[in-house]
């Protein structure tokens, strides 16, 4: 099991749709070919970003082929099979494979709030449903249920559960899963605002909301932090801070997404129950990237 490509500047990537809610696959192209451009490591399709919630199976096989085809298999695909149903997540997950995917990222089941017995339960499940990498997912701010140090360092004994995504902003937490973690067992920021102090204690990359808008300066920064050019990566790590934060004065992606439909790259359409952007952050967003590349 390949898991070399696991590391540097990866996107989660927004899902476009049109105004009656159609995928936009015209839309989708160019944002996968800007990815393309900027040499990002990998895309994340149909994540939280990509508001996977709201897409069917035969959307989200549609999305996988049409990356697939678009990277003509140049750049690694990590699939987000997450739910909050142990066995429908296990069903998605075993068909990853076959839709194209690289690796998969799996999120703490949400609304269910389990115990930390039950993650282990849960991901023990997944993990036994494929041979792909699974990478696991904690953001308790949208789940509402924190996997903690103990139980994340516990499934990394499983052989495919090689790297967790960690979006809890508790710096000591994610001190305490890269001091304790056996070699083989990595850690992604999924907290854009604390990408550098995570990749100066030891992440191996980003998950990133912001590569969706400046995917040319993700990767410099990745490349800067993973060859220790800490100088650079301090630099471009402050002067993307205001939009790291920006991104997220609604809720994700809606702030991505006008930025994108700013750019001319999509239009600015969500599936409910989320809305359209408001004025106000489509102007924060007009700043906030006036000048980046």
């Amino acid at each position: 099991m390949r898991t070399d490509f696991l590391r540097g500047s990866w996107v989660a990537l927004v899902t476009p749709f049109t105004e009656d809610g159609k995928i936009d696959y015209k839309a989708f192209e160019k944002l996968i070919t800007m990815q393309v451009a900027a040499r990002t490591d990998g895309l994340l399709i149909c994540g939280t970003t990509g508001e996977a919630v709201t897409l069917s199976f035969d959307e989200k096989k549609s999305l996988m082929q049409a990356a697939k085809e678009l990277t003509a298999g140049k750049v690694p695909l990590m699939f987000g099979s997450g739910g909050n149903d142990t066995r429908a997540v296990a069903d998605l997950t075993s068909k990853a494979a076959s839709l194209g995917a690289d690796a998969v990222l799996v999120v703490t089941p949400y609304y269910n709030k389990p115990p930390q017995d039950g993650l282990k339960i849960h991901y023990r499940a997944v993990s036994e449903s494929t041979d792909l990498p699974v990478i696991l997912y904690n953001v308790p701010g949208r789940t509402g249920c924190n996997m903690l140090p103990d139980t994340v360092l516990s499934l990394s004994e499983i052989p495919n559960i090689v790297a967790v995504k960690e979006a809890s902003g508790n710096l000591e937490q994610v001190m305490e899963i890269i001091r304790r973690a056996p070699e083989n067992f990595a850690l992604f920021s999924g907290d854009d605002a604390l990408n550098l102090p995570i990749m100066a204690c030891g992440g191996v990359g980003t998950i990133s909301v912001t590569a969706n808008v400046a995917p040319f300066m993700m990767k410099k920064f990745n490349d800067a932090a993973l060859s220790q050019d800490w100088q650079q990566a301090r630099a471009i790590h402050y002067h993307l801070l205001e939009l790291h934060r920006g991104l997220f004065v609604e809720s994700n992606p809606l702030p991505a997404k006008a930025a994108l439909a700013n750019a001319g790259l999509m239009e600015d359409f969500t599936r409910p129950p989320l809305c359209r952007p408001s004025q106000k952050t489509h102007e924060l967003m007009k700043k906030l990237t006036s000048g980046l590349e």
